[in-house]
């Protein structure tokens, strides 16, 4: 398989449901990172798709997924049980497709969030650690750690990429949980990024540009995981 090209996949979540999934799986991949899109957004988004395609050329494979509520058409997130299962038929189907590499899962807000539900719950099997591009702390203007609680039931290595203007995450709530979480938690902040890691013009700076540090950050600490 080239290192830029998409395969196409089918994920069985369960009897009834089975969403679309898309592997970009490079040549001499380090490890795979199964990941789940936003609330608003599917995992088709220009920024889901410029993540994938820029980690592959980090040496990382990924594999995107559908939540079921996107797969129909809807706008409205699944319920947390049905996500979490969406979950790990994704993660287990990222041990088939790229069988023998070191598994990372999380994702973009919402699905990041999923993904750190469903391994708190239950350790999804094989996977290292989780990576959050954006961690929806609590909804805008409404600051709580309260979608924070699950956090402390994770017991692999945990990644937080986080702009510094994201209002999904006051910092004044968002570094004392990821220190109380211990060594096992790393904070990597972005300077005058958002949620979706868009910087002012004022900055001098392009989207692309923080989108590489971000992921430079995580290839990074993906390369000490999976080792």
């Amino acid at each position: 398989m080239a290192p830029r090209s998409i395969k196409p996949v089918s994920i069985d979540v369960d009897a009834g449901r089975r969403v679309s999934g898309l592997l970009q799986l490079p040549a001499k991949a380090r490890c795979c990172y199964v990941l789940a899109h936003g609330a608003g957004a599917g995992m088709s988004h220009p920024f889901m798709a410029s993540v994938a395609a820029e980690l592959a050329e980090r040496g990382i494979a990924t594999l995107r997924y559908q939540f079921p509520y996107r797969e129909q058409g809807s706008r409205r997130p699944d319920p947390p049980a049905l996500a979490q299962a969406t979950v790990r038929a994704a993660v287990a189907k990222a041990q088939q497709l790229a069988k023998g590499l070191p598994m990372i899962a999380g994702g973009k807000s919402f699905g990041g969030r999923m993904t750190s539900q469903a391994q708190a719950t239950s350790p999804l099997p094989g996977v290292g650690g989780l990576a959050f591009l954006g961690f929806p702390l609590h909804p805008a203007g409404q600051p709580s750690d309260s979608r924070a609680k699950h956090l402390s039931d994770v017991k692999v290595p945990m990644l937080f990429l986080q702009g510094t203007r994201d209002a999904l995450a006051a910092l004044a709530m968002l570094k004392p949980v990821v220190k109380g979480l211990g060594k096992g938690a790393t904070l990597c902040l972005f300077d005058e990024a958002d949620h979706s890691f868009h910087v002012p013009a004022r900055t001098g700076r392009k989207d692309a540009e923080v989108r590489a540090e971000v992921l430079d950050a995580f290839a990074k600490w993906a390369e000490k995981v999976a080792a």
